[in-house]
């Protein structure tokens, strides 16, 4: 008889799998978010929305407004939403940059080189340890953005495949790596000082002269990465794998790498491309590595946010990838001419036909969700009831954690939450002794471990059709139940870490400390 874990896993996937279409379910919330926001506007809540504050000029709050629900059914709003539309669609984060690094991937996928690559790895790469290899790769692919959702999560589809392990494990370990440990990275990420900012502005709401260092949390996480990649390895392989092999394989079989002896061609190419990626990567050194670098911001960083080499990443992808699979091609003779070149990049954006449909329908969901302040209120909300339960110091950490992890199945962006967030949660701890560096610590724990489960990331539309490149019948439910295991697990242990690493009293990370003052 089958545990009763993994019959809850089935129930979750035949439940999951019996609402419409993603696209479908995608309307469907857009039609429910016109109703309950026209339903909501004429109420007039107390919780302000700390994205009104005024301050002045030694850091106090002049005003702000209540927050307010904005009906999305009126004229107005209706118009506006029709005048959008196609430049809501266009402007839909995830869609450039999937087809943009798809672009280049998908074109050395098509000539051999990535296979080439891989053969290589699995050589060298035993079996037994292929999951933790991945899912470092994939929470180091965090300093990057989100280009590990479409370079790391279909890599590891392919990896399992080539290793004769099922493809939708692999998924789901990068997928867990990248956005499920999406707070756990030893090197520092975009991440950082996006939710630095937001938590040295809440903290100078009681004391303005308190500053926040953008790594104030880099120790925790790193060390978060061995407890992501022991928790995920176990999830994986004693989990979701066994779960799994009653799954049957029906995608396209052939287009999957073998674990064959690289021929001479094969090796003779693959060195050619790694030699022109590595050329490339060169070139980029030192052109980024000079003060005055165009890579660089006007303070000279080239990591911040908004560094034109930050906002380069996707289309370095696609030419450190394009460029090799290319030298490859002709060196094996994969790529006869440039018309080989086309054709395999046009035959890569083939595939992804569906996922453009799921994206219109989510892209229109996400603005009107977004324009409704629904989401925000409901977090809102949330955060007063937590902080009137007037809990001691350790339990108001674990319910910032719970909390933060429930509001993110409702507000995907973690910079966007934190917004919301901060300004509460960060002076209700430091009125009763906690750091706002503690306070961010738990919000990303909880922020992370949920966000592999919700149908709202806008990456979730996507990992959906990797896995159909595999599982042609896979669907939200599938994506859910394979991601439930580690989003509970993560959350779990992710939380009772945090608390161990603060009774310990190991530090945060740079001029971070967990009381106040």
């Amino acid at each position: 008889m089958r545990p009763w874990s993994q019959r809850a896993l089935d129930l979750v996937e035949w439940l999951g799998n019996k609402l419409p279409d993603p696209a479908v379910l995608f309307v469907i919330a857009l039609g429910l978010t016109w109703l309950i926001s026209a339903a909501l506007a004429p109420v007039e809540f107390e919780e302000l929305d700390p994205r009104t504050v005024v301050k002045g000029p030694s850091g106090e709050t002049v005003s702000a407004a209540p927050i307010r629900v904005k009906s999305q059914l009126s004229g107005e709003a209706l118009v506006t939403f029709l005048a959008r539309m196609v430049k809501t669609f266009v402007e839909f984060p995830p869609l450039g940059v999937v087809l943009v690094a798809l672009l280049g991937v998908g074109g050395a996928e098509q000539t051999g080189f990535i296979n080439a690559g891989l053969k290589a790895l699995l050589r060298v790469t035993s079996r037994r340890y292929l999951t933790p290899m991945v899912l470092l790769v994939a929470i180091l692919s965090h300093s990057t953005g989100d280009a590990g959702y479409v370079l790391v999560i279909p890599l590891g589809g392919i990896i399992y495949a080539a290793a004769g392990r099922h493809p939708l494990a692999g998924i789901g370990a990068t997928f867990a790596g990248v956005s499920g440990g999406f707070s756990a990275n030893f090197l520092p990420s975009l991440l950082d000082p996006l939710l630095q900012g937001f938590t040295q502005s809440a903290a100078q709401i009681l004391a303005p002269e308190r500053t926040v260092n953008p790594l104030c949390n880099w120790y925790f996480t790193s060390c978060s990465c061995v407890l992501v990649i022991a928790v995920g390895w176990f999830v994986t392989d004693r989990i979701v794998e066994p779960r799994l092999r009653a799954v049957a394989v029906d995608g396209d079989l052939a287009a999957l790498p073998r674990l064959d002896d690289l021929s001479g061609s094969e090796r003779r190419g693959l060195w050619l491309g790694l030699g022109a990626m590595g050329l490339g990567l060169g070139v980029l050194g030192l052109t980024a590595a000079p003060s005055d670098s165009p890579f660089r911001s006007p303070a000279g960083a080239l990591t911040a946010h908004g560094a034109p080499l930050m906002d380069s990443i996707v289309p370095l992808i696609f030419l450190l990838f394009m460029v090799p699979g290319v030298v490859y091609g002709y060196a094996t003779g994969t790529v006869k001419g440039h018309r080989d070149i086309i054709s395999g990049m046009s035959k890569t954006m083939s595939t992804m036909g569906y996922y453009l449909v799921m994206a219109f329908a989510a892209a229109q969901f996400t603005y009107v969700f977004r324009e409704s302040n629904v989401g925000a209120l409901l977090a809102l909300k949330g955060a007063r009831w937590l902080e009137g339960l007037g809990l001691p110091g350790q339990a108001t950490i674990v319910g910032i954690v719970l909390l933060s992890s429930v509001v993110n199945l409702l507000v995907g962006s973690a910079s966007a939450k934190w917004a919301l967030l901060g300004p509460i949660f960060v002076p209700m701890l430091m009125e009763v002794g906690l750091s706002p560096e503690l306070t961010q610590a738990a919000y990303r724990v909880g922020d992370s471990s949920t966000n592999i489960i919700t149908p709202l990331l806008p990456y979730f539309p996507l990992i959906v059709v990797y896995c159909q490149r595999y599982v042609k019948g896979t669907g939200i439910g599938t994506l859910v139940s394979l991601m439930l295991p580690y989003s509970v697990s993560f959350l779990a242990t992710w939380t009772v870490f945090l608390l161990v690493y603060w009774g310990l009293g190991l530090p945060l990370g740079l001029q971070a400390s967990y009381v106040y003052p």
